[in-house]
């Protein structure tokens, strides 16, 4: 069935109804002569399986990802996380002048290589996340346009997302003969010599595209098929609890009515191996909702090392967001991913911000391992049900409504991990700011509640 006017990933789960497959994401059928006829020195076209064959030789398969001033975070971070969870050698390039970016929406992520110096190297993916005006910034540095070229004529698989199809792939050739999708949005900057396609993910040939940050999740496991296998999607998938559909549903108990007074102050705590996935997404979405959001690092540093290798930059110590002119928090809510939530857990000074929470009766949650290695060891879900991920349920007090996917009850919201976060940021901004607020965010992210 057809979700808000566009190819509904629903479609393409397996008969299991859990996984995702590149038989029902928009899979373009190439003729001889390409969609419109590929003309002379355009890229060559393979299909999925001759690419999944080609690269079945090598040992570790090698991604470039390069990010920008103006970069989505939810579109950097999620094909970064899902494809280093399937094994690839993931390289996050800053395409400007220094290693430390800031990419939309105040998050600031440490890049692990400059663009320019990764002209030398073979890469068996290329991926353009979006963003405005990341997207147009990544169109027009040249070096990545020679690296990308070269990929491209050497018949590499590459992937854009967004409004990168078209500010940047299209810009360069790369998307001639070809069909696409992109944001909605973007989708009549495409030139002629491309084929514009409404759907979640389009796989053509050799190139992968897809429209925004609520199908990044898609698009980051055709990626992994692509370069592994469905078993491979199966594998990661399942444990992530990825599910596609629209909409998102909260099972309330004991419902209250969360008190916020103009602008909602929200915490988010990180420590190293925190998961980047769940806190980047709820950072996003909650600053897209126009929430003030401080990201409070409980390590030596600002800089987190997160659980699948990003370096995320927190606006302060924890220390320093406690101490503040006493500032109270609407919310508090923090990450999953292990060990961070472990470390989160034995932090006291987050410890006592959460009681003090929980004593004033202001609303606080937890995503993932961080429901279990937080607030159950500390008292903070007496009297409370709750969910975590399925291997933290039996340090649970009360497991009973751990199969949910978002569980609110009172002041207290958790939900389950990586998979839910997009549904447990949308969950949060409805308690926070209503069912209105919540259906625009749904809207601009391109999830169709």
């Amino acid at each position: 069935m057809a979700v808000g006017g566009r190819v509904s990933p629903v479609e393409a789960l397996r008969d299991s109804g859990d996984f995702p497959s590149l038989a029902g994401v928009m899979v373009a059928t190439a003729s001889p002569s390409g969609a419109q006829g590929r003309e002379e020195g355009t890229p060559p076209r393979s299909t999925p399986r001759q690419l999944t064959m080609a690269m079945s030789h090598s040992p570790k398969k090698k991604v470039l990802v390069p990010i920008v001033a103006g970069t989505e975070p939810v579109e950097a971070s999620v094909p970064i996380d899902i494809l280093r969870r399937a094994g690839a050698d993931v390289t996050v390039a800053s395409a400007g002048d220094g290693l430390l970016v800031e990419i939309m929406y105040g998050v600031k992520i440490v890049a692990d290589a400059l663009v320019a110096d990764c002209a030398a190297a073979s890469y068996d993916l290329i991926v353009l996340p979006g963003g405005v005006p990341g997207a147009a910034n990544l169109g027009a540095c040249a070096a990545l346009e020679g690296i990308a070229r070269r990929h491209a004529q050497k018949g590499g698989l590459y992937a854009a997302i967004c409004a990168a199809p078209p500010l940047a792939l299209a810009r360069w050739g790369l998307l001639d003969g070809h069909k696409a999708t992109a944001h909605p949005l973007f989708m009549e900057y495409f030139p002629p010599e491309v084929t514009a396609v409404d759907a979640n993910v389009v796989v053509d040939g050799n190139v992968v595209t897809s429209s925004g940050p609520a199908t990044s999740t898609e698009f980051a496991l055709a990626l992994v098929e692509q370069l592994y296998g469905k078993g491979k999607v199966e594998q990661i998938a399942k444990p992530m609890l990825v599910r596609f559909g629209a909409g998102y549903n909260i099972k309330e108990l004991n419902s209250v009515q969360w008190q916020c007074s103009g602008t909602p102050k929200v915490l988010l705590p990180l420590a190293n191996g925190s998961e980047e996935m769940e806190a980047i997404t709820i950072i996003d979405a909650l600053r897209r909702a126009n929430a003030s959001v401080v990201v409070a690092s409980v390590e030596d540093g600002v800089e987190i090392a997160a659980l699948h290798g990003m370096r995320i930059v927190a606006d302060v110590m924890l220390e320093d967001a406690a101490d503040q002119n006493q500032t109270q928090f609407d919310l508090i809510i923090v990450p999953g991913g292990m060990p961070g939530a472990e470390t989160l857990g034995g932090s006291e000074k987050l410890v006592a911000l959460l009681k003090k929470q929980a004593e004033a009766k202001r609303p606080y949650g937890a995503i993932g391992a961080a429901a279990a290695h937080v607030l159950q060891p500390h008292g903070l879900l007496t009297g409370r049900k709750a969910t975590t991920c399925a291997s933290m349920t039996g340090l649970m007090a009360h497991a009973s409504e751990c199969e949910n996917r978002v569980v609110v009850d009172g002041n207290v919201i958790t939900s389950r991990g990586a998979g839910t976060a997009m549904e447990y940021a949308l969950a949060v901004v409805e308690k926070l700011l209503g069912r209105d607020e919540a259906r625009r965010l749904a809207d601009d992210l391109l999830f169709f509640a």
